[in-house]
C-alpha cells in the first residue's frame, strides 16, 4: 500500500529528471513506490553470502522486503550521487553493486547504468574493511568509496562547505560529498534514524529523495529520566520517535512525503522541495 502525505504542486513538468512530461509529484510518488520492477526478489549471490554472516555475528538484517523495494525505488531513480548512510558489513551495499554492476561471476553483456558516485558512510573501521573488499570485487573503485566517519560531522563539514562553495578558490579543498546529492538511503538502527534524516535533509538536493525505514510506534507508559540520570533504552527510544514526528511535521509543510507498508515495517520516501 502506498500512502502519500505531502505538499504537492499540482504540476510538475519534468520533475525529478525521470523523462516523463507533465507528470505530478504524485504520480512520480506512485510510480516509484509501485512494486513494478524490472528485476526479482531474489537476493544476490554475494549479499546472500553477507546475510549469512550477519546471522553468525548476531546482527540483524534490514527485511528483505525493505531491500528489494529499495533496490527498485534506487532503479527508477536517475541519480547522479548517491549515499547510503550506515554500511554496516555491506549487506544492502551488496544489492545496490549488484543492480549497478551485476554479478561478478557472470557480468551482464551490457554495462548498466549506475550513479557517477557511490558514497558509503560506516563509521566501524572493521566493518570498512569488508566493504572495501565489497566494492573492489565488483570493479566499483573508480566511484564507489567508504568514508569511516560520523554522519552527522560529514554532513555538517558538507553544509559547510556549501555555504562558503561560491567564494571558494577552485584549488579548495572538495565537499566531503559530491555535489549535488540526489540520493540518500537510511539503515542505521531505529534509533539513529531521525537524527540521521534530520542530517540527511541538510544536504540532499533539491528535487533528491530520502529512502528510511520509518521507526515503530512506542508503547506502554515509560516515563520521564530522573533529574541527572541517563534515559533508559525505552524512554531513548521515545526521545527518537518524537524526532521523527518532527521530522513528519517538518516535510508535511516544506516537503513530499510518501509511505509504503511492507512486510516487517513502513518504507518512508522523502522528497525534498526545490
Amino acid at each position: 500500500m502506498v500512502e502519500i502525505r505531502d505538499n504537492i504542486a499540482t504540476d510538475m513538468s519534468g520533475a525529478g529528471g525521470f523523462g516523463l512530461p507533465q507528470m505530478s509529484e504524485r504520480e512520480m510518488f506512485e510510480k516509484l513506490l509501485s512494486s513494478d520492477s524490472d528485476y526479482g526478489d531474489e537476493e544476490p549471490a554475494i549479499a546472500a553470502n553477507i546475510g549469512e554472516q550477519m546471522l553468525h555475528m548476531n546482527l540483524v538484517p534490514l527485511n528483505r522486503s525493505f531491500r528489494v523495494r529499495i533496490r527498485d525505488i534506487t532503479s527508477k531513480i536517475p541519480a547522479k550521487n548517491i549515499v547510503l548512510v550506515g554500511g554496516g558489513i555491506g549487506h544492502l551495499t551488496a544489492w545496490l553493486l549488484d543492480l549497478w554492476t551485476g554479478d561478478p561471476a557472470n557480468p551482464p553483456e551490457t554495462p548498466r547504468a549506475r550513479p557517477e558516485s557511490f558514497r558509503i558512510i560506516e563509521p566501524a573501521g572493521k566493518f570498512g574493511v569488508i566493504i572495501d573488499r565489497l566494492i573492489r570485487r565488483h570493479s566499483a573503485e573508480q566511484w564507489s568509496q567508504i568514508l569511516p566517519r560520523p554522519w552527522q560531522e560529514i554532513t555538517a563539514e558538507t553544509s559547510s562547505w556549501s555555504a562558503a562553495a561560491a567564494a571558494l578558490p577552485s584549488s579548495a579543498q572538495p565537499s566531503p560529498l559530491p555535489q549535488p546529492i540526489e540520493l540518500i538511503i537510511i539503515d542505521v538502527p531505529e534509533i539513529e534514524r531521525p537524527s540521521a534524516t534530520i542530517a540527511a535533509l541538510d544536504v540532499i538536493s533539491p528535487g533528491g529523495f530520502i529512502l528510511v525505514k520509518e521507526p515503530e510506534v512506542p508503547t506502554g507508559d515509560v516515563g520521564v529520566p530522573e533529574d541527572g540520570q541517563e534515559p533508559n533504552a525505552a524512554q531513548k527510544k521515545v526521545q527518537s520517535f518524537n524526532q521523527w514526528m518532527d521530522v513528519i511535521r517538518e516535510c508535511n509543510v516544506n516537503h513530499s512525503m510518501a509511505f509504503a507498508e511492507l512486510s516487517g515495517g513502513t518504507l518512508a520516501v522523502i522528497r525534498r522541495s526545490i
